[in-house]
């Protein structure tokens, strides 16, 4: 069976230990609130949720599914009730807009909440991660009537979000999308379209379920500058929010799925539905990406909860299972056979999944760190670093979450092919996270193009210097140095290179982020352990800093002669090949 418990001791270390985060927002009013003890507070009972309120729903979830009926969607028994306590705690609105009824948190201590939540219980977290995705946008996009009528619900959790984008025909390419949206002569729009992969678009958990759907207008322009951001609530309120008739909005079937089964994955279907504007007309996709920006982070930091709920399921599983000597003698000689733990291959294993997810962490938390300072201290700087830092959060971490997923059920051997142990949903449920809110392909190459190559490299130029200005034990410094040297010859090698071959970006993207994700996380795991103790938490620590170093590291060797390698490697071969 799954268990989860909330790694509160490594949430501190990074909360107060490595990012002290009172030096972070003592500037900032908005936090002021946010004490050491609060702190602790929220992180305990956010993992008191985790761990007792959504694990234990897990694998009963997954065994059940989601039921279709005549349109209506049943979720797996319990998640009602879980998902209510989860809203009457205020979690659904942790980063909220506080004048609407939003927590306010920082974003950094939001992210480390949100880690939990998907560890915990991927498909259930999924119906609060989509009103967040929500809230984001229609407080950035939004009118003033729009917030106040929508962020309470949504924060509340009364009402829930969705976020309908992806058309049979139209997946990454939005531009060839079919729905319409035609005026109505009254201040409102009537959408006509459908729209497949709509997580949570249709549910029991909340009252009212608010859909934002790009269409397109008669006449608006070809290709993505002709997209417009529609709000389509499933039941049509008043002003003062009272839910009013059902809007011609609903769920033509639920998807049959590898995993997340407890998240109902909806095809959607628009019959002159009515629609509000989100937003101005043409503009919908720059709209949307504030919600999928928001959602991308969210889904690497699904991929890094799926890598901690693995580690923690093998891990535990090695201390107890007896299997074979120890190649040094007996450590268990009693017994018939000494733990898992004595073979270097299954410690091999363990750390390589403990080393990505707890760099992982505190990735993640550098992340949330810059987007509150974007936000919040207007660091224009900060806020460009942030958005730089998006796909890799979504890709490197999704990435290494699945892998780290895999590792742990080989740890488990046959077991771990054995649905009672609960790693092999793991698996399942980690797949996901690569694919969707824009696959890692894309990602990759939104990183690259957009992000290094848009700018000349100078904001990833900027991450390096930061890197090379730390102070990092010695021990790991030439390491650090020189993956950072290889990262950055490998920038100016695309940014140079990719002004005479359009294909080259694509042809290197995914190694490209890769060297980028390995390389971040080594200077990461340089400063946990300069900033980790000395007790046994700050021993294993380090430990684990060295065995990156030693195992994981020197990846950056083989992605740096795969960046600097050009794209007839990959497009020289004729299409008609394949």
């Amino acid at each position: 069976m799954l268990e989860y418990r909330a790694p509160e001791r490594d949430l501190e270390f990074l909360l107060f230990d490595l990012y002290r985060v009172q030096d972070e927002w003592r500037d900032i009013p908005e936090f002021a609130a946010f004490t050491d003890d609060l702190v602790r507070a929220v992180v305990s009972e956010g993992g008191r949720v985790a761990s007792e309120v959504m694990a234990p729903l897990n694998q009963a979830g997954d065994s059940e599914g989601c039921r279709w009926r005549d349109g209506a969607v049943t979720a797996p028994a319990g998640f009602k009730s879980a998902y209510d306590e989860l809203a009457r705690g205020g979690w659904l609105g942790i980063s909220g807009n506080p004048r609407y009824g939003g927590q306010g948190m920082p974003k950094l201590l939001g992210c480390l909440l949100e880690e939990m939540f998907w560890s915990a219980n991927t498909s259930l977290y999924l119906y609060g991660a989509l009103s967040t995705g929500a809230s984001i946008c229609i407080d950035t996009h939004g009118t003033e009537a729009q917030k106040r009528l929508y962020l309470p619900k949504l924060y509340s959790g009364e009402w829930s979000g969705a976020m309908d984008l992806t058309e049979p025909q139209a997946g990454t390419d939005l531009g060839i999308i079919r729905t319409r949206a035609e005026e109505a002569g009254d201040g409102t729009y009537r959408i006509t379209g459908t729209k497949i992969f709509i997580t949570s678009g249709e549910h029991d958990l909340a009252r009212n379920i608010v859909h934002l759907v790009l269409a397109k207008l008669p006449g608006a322009p070809d290709g993505t500058r002709g997209i417009s951001l529609f709000i389509v609530p499933k039941f049509i309120p008043g002003a003062d929010g009272a839910i009013g008739e059902r809007n011609r909005v609903a769920s033509g079937s639920i998807e049959h799925k590898m995993g997340i089964n407890g998240s109902a994955t909806n095809v959607m279907n628009y019959d002159n539905a009515v629609g509000y504007l989100v937003g101005p007309e043409n503009g919908g996709l720059a709209c949307m990406f504030t919600m999928m920006n928001y959602e991308r982070l969210s889904v690497g930091l699904q991929g890094l909860g799926a890598g901690e709920l693995a580690y923690q399921q093998a891990s535990r599983y090695a201390r107890g299972r007896l299997q074979g000597r120890s190649p040094t003698g007996p450590r268990n000689p009693d017994g018939a056979a000494d733990s898992l733990l004595v073979h270097p291959d299954v410690r091999r294993m363990l750390l390589t999944v403990r080393a990505y997810t707890e760099a992982g962490r505190a990735f993640a938390v550098f992340a949330g760190l810059n987007l509150d300072r974007g936000k919040y201290a207007g660091d224009a700087d900060s806020l460009a670093l942030s958005e730089m830092l998006t796909p890799i959060a979504k890709a490197f971490m999704s990435d290494r979450g699945f892998e780290c997923a895999v590792m742990a059920q080989q740890v488990f051997g046959g077991h771990g092919f054995i649905r009672e142990w609960g790693v092999e949903q793991i698996v399942r449920d980690a797949r996901i996270a690569q694919i969707y809110e824009g696959a890692n392909g894309i990602q990759a190459l939104d990183f690259v193009a957009r992000k290094v190559c848009r700018d000349g490299g100078r904001t990833l130029y900027a991450l390096l210097d930061t890197m090379a200005a730390t102070p990092v034990p010695e021990k790991y410094g030439a390491a650090l140095n020189q993956a950072a040297g290889r990262l950055r010859s490998a920038t100016e090698f695309v940014v140079t290179g990719s002004l005479e071959d359009a294909n080259l970006p694509g042809a290197v993207s995914t190694d490209f982020l890769d060297l980028a994700g390995h390389t971040i996380y080594a200077w990461l795991w340089a400063r946990m352990a300069g900033a980790a103790g000395n007790d046994d938490f700050g021993r294993a620590k380090r430990r684990t800093a060295d065995f990156y170093y030693a195992r994981l590291l020197p990846k950056t060797l083989a992605l740096e002669a795969s960046v600097l390698a050009d794209s007839e490697a990959v497009m020289g071969i004729e299409a008609s090949a394949f």
